[in-house]
């Protein structure tokens, strides 16, 4: 794993220019990487990236979310009209179809808030130009100093790996762990 320092702005022409400090104060271009995180919400877009599990345990839960909700208002239904008020056999009919078609609805509405509030209410990390340099224990907090002088939004550490010039396993839903300085050196 590589120690890795990171600074959020609002655009890469400034962005751009925070990088021309890290390079004349020793910094080289591999350990450079600039990159836009989208805001939240917006990750994970694309079929592409979305593993087969995941699709496959989300429609699972619409289904049985589907037929708890039209099971529960069938009852309902039938409990209210048949049973309450004594009605006849086609008018409990009827309110037990639209009792299950009523809590059919409620039950997807329940699946679709949780898998709301799963991809965007849990995100934390804000959208910019992520500014992200591969640093040693040496030159960390020349790193961060950099990008605190220069105005950067946040300051980060993390641990993670670098290949080609580039954060490889940068996750953006991860919340950012703030830079300290000294001890949060330590921690990494």
């Amino acid at each position: 794993m590589s120690l890795i320092v990171a600074g959020r702005f609002t655009t890469f022409p400034a962005a751009e220019a925070v990088a021309e400090k890290l390079f004349a104060r020793g910094f080289v271009e591999e350990d450079v990487n600039l990159f836009f995180v989208n805001p939240r919400g917006m990750h994970d877009k694309h079929a592409m990236s979305h593993s087969a599990r995941a699709d496959a345990e989300s429609a699972a839960h619409h289904k049985r979310n589907l037929v708890i909700g039209a099971v529960a208002g069938a009852v309902v239904g039938i409990l209210l009209f048949g049973a309450l008020l004594m009605a006849s056999l086609p008018s409990t009919v009827i309110a037990a179809g639209v009792g299950a078609w009523i809590g059919a609805r409620i039950g997807a509405g329940w699946q679709h808030r949780a898998e709301h509030e799963e991809r965007v209410h849990h995100e934390t990390r804000q959208s910019g130009v992520l500014l992200a340099v591969h640093v040693s224990a040496e030159n960390q907090a020349t790193a961060a100093e950099v990008l605190r002088e220069a105005g950067a939004d946040e300051v980060e550490r993390a641990s993670g790996q670098w290949n080609g010039g580039h954060w490889a396993d940068f996750d953006p839903t991860q919340a950012p762990t703030p830079y300290g300085g000294q001890a949060g050196a330590q921690q990494v």
